[in-house]
């Protein structure tokens, strides 16, 4: 654990943090599609994420979700941190978008460290800004752009995360992402493969020219 930690963090961190995660943390190892965080879970730990891709979504009232944002390796979700400081139930769900590794720090170091280390402080702090970021771009996506804007970048977004031009993914779950129906998804990528844009397949689309 300590040299994946050293890798993904060893230029963020001080030396003694990094020592305290190890001794307090937990390492775990989650395969795609495993379910990290519910809505209305009660979080008791925060993820560093070591490796794999974590998406991040949102439930409406009649269950339809929508996607926020990806977290990658060295990050960890602010929606997260926000409660576990306040001890609150979760808000948002946390699935593997691939296999993972991830390492849970105890919410009662969460506080501490944040007076004790500079760099800890920090790190939290610019997550809070980046993940911000990135709800706005997914607020300004749904706002201003039209369907078939916001499922070109889906995709490019989905394979620059994944580092694969092949998106393994129904239409039902691109749907499902983008809050929307399958029966609108499938005509939109239908459009763009007489496009030349990608190629559509059985179980999986390829990028060709996004």
């Amino acid at each position: 654990m300590i040299k994946d930690l050293k890798e993904q963090y060893g230029n963020i961190f001080e030396e003694e943090l990094i020592n305290e995660i190890v001794q307090v943390g937990t390492f775990k190892e989650v395969p795609e599609g495993y379910k990290l965080i519910e809505i209305g879970d009660y979080l008791r730990g925060m993820p560093l994420l070591i490796s794999g891709v974590i998406k991040i979504l949102r439930e409406d009232e009649d269950g339809d979700e929508l996607l926020l944002y990806y977290l990658e390796k060295g990050d960890t979700c602010s929606m997260t941190m926000a409660c576990c400081m306040g001890d609150t139930k979760s808000e948002i769900r946390a699935i593997a978008e691939t296999d993972a590794k991830l390492i849970m720090v105890p919410i009662q170091k969460m506080e501490e460290w944040t007076i004790k280390y500079k760099s800890w402080r920090n790190f939290v702090f610019n997550s809070y800004h980046v993940r911000l970021n990135e709800l706005l771009s997914t607020l300004d996506s749904i706002a201003f752009q039209k369907m078939d804007e916001r499922l070109i970048g889906y995709l490019k977004e989905k394979a620059r995360v994944t580092n694969d031009d092949i998106i393994h993914s129904t239409h039902q779950d691109i749907a499902y992402d983008l809050h929307s129906s399958r029966v609108v998804i499938s005509r939109l990528l239908k459009k763009l493969e007489e496009m030349g844009k990608i190629k559509l397949h059985r179980n999986f689309i390829k990028i060709l020219d996004l």
